[in-house]
């Protein structure tokens, strides 16, 4: 049996799930005593009685069994034979102030290695659990912190004697605050009894496990005081809201009334699915209904997916994206794999699968892709994910199940480093601009990244689709802004997630991320609201990535309730120190490193400012990379200082990227300056910021606004409409120096007649005030370098007011410009340039 049973294979972990074999394990679960301890001093019953209870238990549907004590070797056995896994507790004295005394913790590393060693790699054990609801006041006596780095030590402990068991700790609401970095996956202990509560809860716990599976340690409820009705309405809604929310598993509390604690035996009580004497109540039989249709419970309609790939050069990982998607738990989807011109061996492989419509055209960019994945399928939801991606067998089934389970018109899931994949991608994914999902609240979205995403089909119809303007990245942002500009909203699904392979070379990376900076460029004329004045964005809500945006230095906040009373005591994490990543910025190495560095040439007491200002933007990256939670199994000895380096270099080449966008505006129309109207304008030397038209009919100012962005693009001009968040009508991007802003209102008169006013105000462009200050800044050092032997050269400062000359000139041209192109607009109204005031009486 012994040699039977170490050829079974265990439990493992497969990201938001488990796996045995080559099946997802779901754990479906029933605690198991504490019994009260025989003649003999064992604490579970003989040999006979447990065969019975266990073949019961099996007759459940259960698959796992919780139990308080470590278990014999023949209990291991049997649960074996009936294909059951025990989920160990291992008990210590957690009751006392355990980090108070060396030998209260002892006892607790001894405790944890012999009952490791005793279970010796058992194929029935399913995780250890290294403690169960430590109390909350001890816990605030000992501090958060401390007892977190105590529970890492012991899951560490049992790890060294089984380097592969599942190690776990059972938390419950009064300690929520606890977060030990090392557990396999989260384990939470909730009794709740009503719908709603109940929910949110989970969806708050799904984002405190956030990469890790989930699993409800314990739940149920007590005939006696709840009658056993009403148990059984609890324990049906209750186990279908568990699978539904995407967790791994429940442990319904208890398989019998049998219990025994604090030395007694406990008689007012019955949370067990059977009677102290095994006979099953009616919960017995709705669990195991229950059980049975779990975890895939039928969703309420299965409408049809399109589930799109982009691919441009993507042959390297293809292959198993577009397997994954052959065998999705979804009974009603099509895969349409878009190829935007590839040049590898894309075509070659996309005809090997069958159920793959295969669209090819040429190379046209991200966003034109997925539009033409969107017209071509024939799904009313469609799904998008990269051809770096393979998706989870039931990512279909969470995302669809969620999206209709709610009001929102799109919905994402997590995106998780392969196990299979490198080093160096382990060491990428905890590196800074890595796809991530920014939450509002619990379950609301602002950002749901690109390579898993799926949207109603009438919601990406009704805004456009994406805009063919974002070729590499930032189409999933401005997708989901504009979506949110309409008033809808996005979602998020835990259960629904795709393995993401990441950049597998620095160069790579740095390329990913020159584009991302290309990208927000664009996005930054489009959405101005959700950026600073450098161009970085704003997000409203959390972001949940694995890398962090810079260390960490702050302690988080914990409430506790009332003298460490409250039910439910919650944990506010502290924030990375961003205004330290500003030191990391391509805009602190230009206006602060670079500076102080050229001037300590010639200031020779300014090299140590110089060099303690480069060695705090060095050291603000060594301590982001020391803070990344780099998998163990992908730690190599130059893992931390490569993430130090990209830690140093993204934050220069994103930025570059994206002022080298930002500054690459095309010139003003050809078109603009042919007219003669414009000669005569700018000859007159005329500053015009104001344009009106007096019309003898009624204007309607939305529809005149319309019709000078369709004029404005059938000559060609690069502009950016008002989204909601502005101040005016059209930005236009004019030239290389300057914009403008076009406002326009209506003043109504008698008889309908209307004065329209537009007015424009110009803004110098952010490439004329880099040139600006960099000319401000050379001329400075040239005069501080050479002023003794030429006092002459403060004169080059007269160069600056006469560069200032020429940028207003450039702009009043711009005004004079759009003033004819208002005109045209206004002339087909028949309203025509009003110079004289109006009389009101009129």
């Amino acid at each position: 049996m012994a040699a039977a049973a170490t050829s079974r294979p265990r439990v493992t972990l497969d990201g938001k799930f488990f796996r045995l074999g080559e099946k997802k394990f779901y754990v479906k679960g029933v605690s198991y005593g504490p019994f009260a301890p025989t003649k003999e001093g064992g604490n579970f019953p003989p040999p006979a009685q447990a065969r019975r209870d266990l073949e019961l238990i099996r007759e459940l549907g259960a698959n796992v069994l919780r139990v308080y004590y470590t278990p014999p070797r023949w209990l291991l056995d049997l649960a074996l034979e009936l294909d059951l896994r025990l989920f160990v507790d291992i008990p210590w004295g957690k009751h006392l102030c355990f980090l108070d005394s060396e030998q209260g913790q002892d006892n607790a590393r001894t405790a944890i290695r012999q009952a490791v060693q005793y279970c010796a790699a058992h194929p029935g054990v399913f995780a250890f659990s290294v403690v169960n609801e430590l109390s909350p006041d001890i816990v605030r006596w000992s501090g958060a912190p401390k007892v977190a780095e105590f529970m890492d030590e012991l899951v560490n402990i049992a790890k060294e004697v089984d380097p592969e068991c599942l190690c776990t700790m059972g938390n419950y609401p009064p300690t929520e605050f606890l977060r030990p970095q090392n557990l396999d996956f989260v384990c939470f202990n909730v009794y709740l009894h009503q719908p709603r509560p109940f929910e949110n809860y989970l969806a708050r716990l799904q984002m405190i496990a956030d990469n890790k599976p989930l699993i409800l340690g314990e739940f149920g409820i007590d005939t006696l005081r709840e009658g056993e009705p009403s148990k059984c309405e609890m324990l049906d809604w209750q186990i279908e809201t568990v699978f539904r929310s995407g967790l791994a598993g429940a442990v319904v509390y208890s398989f019998t009334d049998d219990w025994f604690k604090d030395n007694r035996q406990v008689e007012d009580w019955g949370f067990g699915l059977t009677t102290r004497e095994r006979e099953k109540k009616e919960s017995f039989h709705v669990v195991k209904r229950k059980f049975t249709e779990a975890p895939y419970f039928p969703l309420a309609q299965y409408p049809k997916v399109s589930v799109v790939v982009a691919s441009y050069n993507g042959a390297r990982t293809l292959k198993a994206c577009l397997e994954s998607l052959e065998h999705l738990n979804y009974p009603n989807y099509e895969v349409l794999l878009v190829d935007d011109g590839s040049t590898d061996t894309t075509q070659q492989i996309a005809v090997l699968y069958k159920n793959v419509r295969h669209i090819y055209q040429i190379h046209q960019g991200l966003s034109v892709a997925r539009n033409t994945g969107i017209y071509a399928g024939d799904g009313d939801v469609v799904a998008f994910t990269d051809s770096d991606c393979r998706a989870d067998e039931d990512w279909l089934y969470y995302l669809v199940g969620d999206l209709l389970n709610s009001k929102f018109a799109g919905i994402g899931g997590h995106n998780f480093l392969p196990p299979e994949d490198s080093q160096v991608a382990a060491a990428v994914q905890v590196s800074p601009g890595a796809p991530a999902h920014v939450m509002l609240t619990d379950r609301v979205a602002e950002h749901i990244p690109g390579c898993n995403m799926a949207f109603y089909k009438w919601a990406l119809l009704e805004i456009g689709c994406f805009d063919p303007l974002y070729k590499k990245a930032g189409d999933d942002v401005d997708v989901c802004w504009r979506l949110q500009q309409r008033g809808y909203k996005l979602g998020f699904s835990p259960g629904g997630f795709v393995w993401h392979y990441r950049r597998s070379t620095m160069r790579a990376y740095l390329r990913q991320q020159q584009g991302y900076g290309e990208a927000e460029a664009l996005l930054v004329r489009r959405h101005p609201e959700n950026f600073n004045s450098f161009g970085g964005g704003i997000w409203h809500g959390r972001i949940y990535a694995s890398s962090k945006f810079g260390p960490t230095f702050n302690r988080p906040i914990i409430y506790h309730g009332l003298f460490a009373s409250g039910f439910f005591q919650t944990l506010y994490q502290a924030e990375p120190a961003e205004a330290l990543m500003l030191c990391t910025s391509l805009e602190y190495h230009v206006i602060v490193n670079l500076p102080l560095l050229v001037l300590s040439v010639p200031f020779h007491y300014l090299l140590p400012l110089a060099i303690a200002s480069l060695l705090l933007s060095l050291g603000v990256c060594v301590a982001a990379a020391w803070q990344a939670n780099l998998p163990k199994n992908k730690k190599r000895f130059w893992s931390r200082p490569l993430i130090t380096l990209l830690f140093l270099l993204q934050p220069i080449v994103r930025g570059w990227a994206r002022y080298r966008g930002r500054i690459a505006l095309g010139p003003t129309p050809r078109v603009a300056y042919e007219n003669l109207d414009f000669v005569h304008l700018r000859n007159s030397g005329e500053r015009i910021e104001t344009a009106e038209y007096w019309s003898e009919k009624w204007i309607e100012r939305i529809e005149f606004v319309r019709l000078v962005i369709q004029t404005l693009e059938k000559q060609g001009w690069q502009y950016k409409a008002d989204s909601g968040w502005s101040d005016f009508d059209i930005e236009i991007f004019a030239s290389r120096w300057g914009h403008l802003y076009l406002t326009s209102v209506v003043e109504p008169h008698a008889n309908e007649k209307v004065l329209l006013r537009c007015r424009m105000k110009t803004a110098w462009s952010l490439f004329a005030k880099l040139s600006f200050g960099t000319l401000a800044g050379l001329e400075l050092l040239v005069i501080g370098i050479f002023r003794d032997n030429n006092p002459w050269l403060w004169l080059l400062l007269l160069t600056l007011p006469l560069f200032a000359w020429f940028i207003d000139s450039d702009r009043r041209n711009l005004q004079r410009v759009i003033v004819i192109l208002l005109d045209e607009v206004a002339g087909r109204y028949g309203a025509k340039k009003f110079r004289k005031p109006v009389d009101p009486t009129r």
